[in-house]
């Protein structure tokens, strides 16, 4: 008993004097019981925003409100219309010349329950050192970093140099279509000298990485026509035109075996990488192989080229189709209609209309009427194809310097918690930077915490524990950014 009382008193002695990485790290020790509960509570509320009637996503506001406001920090929502809330909070430092503004996001993407085989979506569980629940990577995980290295910074006595601010998203994962009006409503206290996204994943080869940049993306949908209603396929089968068919023909004329995109133009205005950011890319770890090994990938798209670099290049993404019914519920049919969704990532230089403008005349060249809601039957019957195209928007690619001033502070700042980190100019995902970029014009930078295989936006999701650990010391880092 006196052992234990002398190691814990030993351990409050060295708080007092910890790097904020090392007062993150001794923090944890003493209270991972404590900072495991906190975020199982948080994560046992359900965050999808696309839910029409919202139930939960006030509470992860509020809740995330509260949790400042236990640690004496003001936090109130940001609001828009009857939109998901912002959640904003700032830790204010006297005398501080500098605003660091944090940024994460609260809500998640849909669930398929059926498909959660180790825990259901809202009912946290620890299994191996992984957390499963849905947005226990994606985004939710920042957020509990950011709260727990506060607490250990206050601990150790460890201050903030800089003016800290934080925003939290609660509609991310649904494009952000309303964060334009809140950010342009609130643009005094949203002003910052930087702003840190907090969100995605680590490298793949599982080693901490700083990205500078996302890509866009812009989502939109394509539907044929065929006969007003489902036709006998034998008896008609050899007449009436196959939407089904019709549309994997289109699809199959937009992109190639091996990825490569046919449309014409399609890359017109990409900005190619800087030889300094050829050289960051070169620097990291090449985990193609690898990669493709543990996906159980006989073969990978872009002619061998590295991930890193086919990522700094737009795609088009084939992400659903839909027509009449498959495996048991399948019919003999000529189906009456065919959709398919795509989305296209897009980089730096390719904005989101310019991108749709190319795809609609691709369609027009293969010979289809196009038309931006349902066709009537006059319109069917003038026409040989119609195809309906209607988009759910999007926003365009950020990429910033990786040699300003700022961009120095942070990486040395992170370096400092976590050793050498890798510098990408660009991170896979997409992330509404562009709308931030264009209302503050203020520079962007992605910190991510999350490990590489956490199943986000699937089944299954999960946090390593190990990341969570290492992304207070990183936060903790941050917020004390010199």
């Amino acid at each position: 008993m006196k052992a234990s009382l002398l190691w814990i008193i030993a351990a409050v002695c060295a708080l007092e004097a910890a790097t904020p990485a090392e007062a993150a790290r001794q923090w944890r020790r003493l209270h991972e019981k404590e900072i495991l509960a906190e975020y199982m509570e948080f994560l046992a509320i359900p965050n999808v925003a696309r839910d029409i009637e919202r139930p939960f996503i006030g509470k992860n506001a509020d809740w995330i409100i509260a949790a400042f406001q236990k640690r004496g920090i003001a936090a109130r929502k940001l609001t828009a219309g009857n939109a998901p809330p912002a959640v904003f909070a700032e830790w204010k430092t006297p005398g501080a010349t500098q605003t660091v503004m944090f940024y994460a996001h609260y809500d998640g993407q849909p669930v398929d329950a059926s498909k959660w085989t180790v825990t259901e979506p809202w009912t946290p569980k620890i299994v191996d050192g992984r957390i499963y629940a849905r947005s226990a990577s994606d985004d939710k995980a920042p957020i509990q970093a950011m709260l727990s290295a506060m607490d250990a910074m206050k601990a150790a006595g460890v201050a903030a140099k800089s003016n800290i601010k934080f925003f939290f998203d609660g509609e991310e994962e649904m494009g952000s279509p309303h964060v334009r009006e809140i950010l342009t409503a609130h643009k005094a206290i949203l002003d910052a000298d930087v702003w840190l996204f907090c969100d995605g994943p680590q490298h793949a080869s599982g080693r901490d990485q700083i990205a500078f940049g996302a890509r866009g993306v812009v989502g939109f949908d394509v539907t044929v026509y065929g006969p007003d209603r489902e036709l006998h396929s034998g008896h008609y089968g050899n007449w009436a035109p196959n939407p089904a068919q019709m549309l994997v023909s289109l699809a199959a004329s937009m992109r190639n075996d091996d990825g490569l995109v046919l449309i014409e133009g399609f890359e017109n205005g990409l900005v190619p990488l800087s030889a300094a950011e050829k050289a960051a890319i070169a620097e990291a770890p090449n985990v193609s192989a690898a990669w493709a090994r543990e996906l159980a990938l006989g073969r990978t798209l872009g002619n061998g080229e590295r991930i890193e670099l086919l990522v700094n290049r737009p795609v088009l993404n084939l992400r659903g189709l839909s027509s009449a019914a498959v495996g048991r519920a399948a019919r003999n049919v000529v189906p009456s209609t065919a959709t398919a969704s795509f989305d296209i990532r897009l980089v730096k230089g390719i904005g989101t209309k310019a991108a749709l403008e190319r795809v609609i005349e691709h369609v027009k060249g293969r010979g289809y009427h196009v038309v931006t809601k349902d066709p009537d039957a006059a319109t069917l019957r003038q026409y040989p194809k119609v195809a309906k195209i209607t988009s759910d928007g999007g926003y365009n690619a950020v990429r910033a310097s990786m040699d300003s001033a700022i961009a120095k502070k942070v990486i040395a700042a992170v370096e400092a918690a976590r050793g050498p980190v890798l510098k990408i100019p660009t991170m896979g995902g997409s992330l509404p930077m562009a709308v931030f970029e264009e209302v503050l014009a203020r520079p962007l930078i992605i910190v991510p915490i999350a490990n590489h295989d956490n199943n986000q936006h699937s089944h299954n999701e999960n946090l390593r524990l190990v990341n969570l650990w290492a992304g207070m010391e990183t936060m903790a880092a941050l917020l004390a950014m010199e």
